[in-house]
């Protein structure tokens, strides 16, 4: 089955750069990866997504100009590469990954991954 495994979340000042892993494993079919985030008393928040099989990546208002998701298909990873960091970047990372098959609701919508992983903290200090 599939599984994702998040890693590199951290605390930060402002103004500084973090890189998150999510490995993934199991076998899917024109994977589509994604990092959401949610902050305390927030919804879940689309980040960015990449379509692995032709690298079309599309990326939330809030992190467009500073944050780049990367998939490495030798290691079955997707990257978030996050720069110029904010203290409203504070919250918890997840990775998420769909594949054909899977009812489709749009690209930010959570419900349209089926698979998540367990998240990782980020936390940006003014």
């Amino acid at each position: 089955q599939v599984q994702l495994v998040e890693s590199g979340g951290g605390s930060v000042q402002a103004g500084g750069s973090l890189r998150l892993s999510c490995a993934a494993s199991g076998y899917m079919n024109r994977r589509r990866m994604a990092w959401f985030r949610q902050a305390p008393g927030q919804e879940r928040e689309g980040v960015a997504v990449i379509y692995t099989w032709d690298g079309d990546e599309y990326y939330g208002d809030s992190v467009k100009g500073r944050f780049a998701i990367v998939w490495d298909s030798a290691e079955n990873t997707a990257y978030l590469r996050m720069r110029r960091l904010k203290p409203e970047d504070t919250a918890t990372y997840y990775c998420a990954a769909t594949d054909d098959g899977h009812d489709w609701f749009g690209l930010f919508a959570p419900q349209s991954w089926p698979y998540w992983g367990q998240g990782t903290q980020v936390t940006v200090s003014s």
